[in-house]
């Protein structure tokens, strides 16, 4: 995943949850000789990962209680990283990208049994500003509606390249790339896709970096956002390939937590 995502070209969100906050480089290495062979692991042809129908979650107290267990807070980021406050989004909020492609908040589908948005940051310090990421579970009611969500989160970078967060914050220039199971280095997900562009913020000078990571496994969604800050690069929290960045982190850690709790055990 950690290649799928990292090379990804890609978007936050309401409160700051499903958007509003909370929905590359090439190397060359030398060439083996038979003094010192070479040998290269295969690749998986399948998600390591199957899940056991009886765990699935199938009511909203169900699927509350998952969510809650999976989503990532600060310490899944890293040891800078705090709690925000609010640090749990409301359980009724549920962003919607308008036709004017500003963010606004809806009703949550009755394809959605629960979601939950974990807001973290790093505290402005000096010459650091304030640095904002949110975590996002979403359990659906269906494999299928999780799918459709990873579809539409496509769609909408497409249709608005430029959205307005709220009042003072807005992204613009948003690419994205979706990367399902065995490709482009997805190896850890059913599917997964990455956002990126830039931020810009009226309580902030210049412009700074926006990513989204989001994946799929089974019913249940997970994704990370973060909006930069003065005094960050974007390889301090979105990172560079072969390394374990904070962004890409935090949504493997919630990946884990749900194979854990919805997987067959053995």
């Amino acid at each position: 995943m950690l290649g799928g995502l990292v090379l990804t070209g890609c978007s936050d969100g309401g409160d700051d949850g499903k958007r509003p906050d909370g929905k590359g480089s090439t190397s060359t290495s030398a060439a083996p000789t038979e003094a010192s062979p070479t040998t290269a692991s295969p690749a998986p042809t399948a998600l390591p990962f199957v899940p056991d129908p009886k765990r699935a979650p199938k009511t909203e107290a169900d699927a509350r209680r998952i969510a809650l267990a999976f989503v990532a807070g600060p310490d899944a980021w890293g040891p800078d990283y705090v709690k925000r406050t609010p640090h749990l989004s409301d359980p009724t909020y549920w962003p919607v990208l308008g036709a004017d492609c500003s963010w606004g908040t809806g009703t949550r589908p009755d394809t959605v049994l629960y979601s939950v948005t974990a807001y973290s940051e790093i505290p402005a310090d000096g010459a650091l500003g304030n640095l904002r990421v949110a975590a996002t579970v979403t359990v659906h009611r269906t494999e299928a509606d999780a799918d459709w969500e990873m579809a539409g989160t496509l769609e909408e970078s497409l249709r608005c390249p430029d959205q307005k967060l709220r009042d003072g914050e807005r992204i613009s220039g948003l690419i994205s790339l979706g990367n399902p199971f065995g490709i482009g280095g997805n190896f850890t997900a059913h599917d997964s896709l990455g956002e990126r562009g830039t931020y810009l913020n009226d309580a902030m000078k210049g412009k700074q970096f926006y990513g989204w990571y989001q994946s799929r496994i089974g019913q249940v969604t997970v994704a990370t956002v973060v909006k930069g800050a003065p005094g960050y690069s974007e390889q301090e929290t979105s990172g560079t390939v072969g390394t374990a960045t904070a962004q890409v982190q935090a949504l493997v850690t919630m990946l884990h937590r749900a194979e854990g709790e919805l997987e067959v055990q053995s």
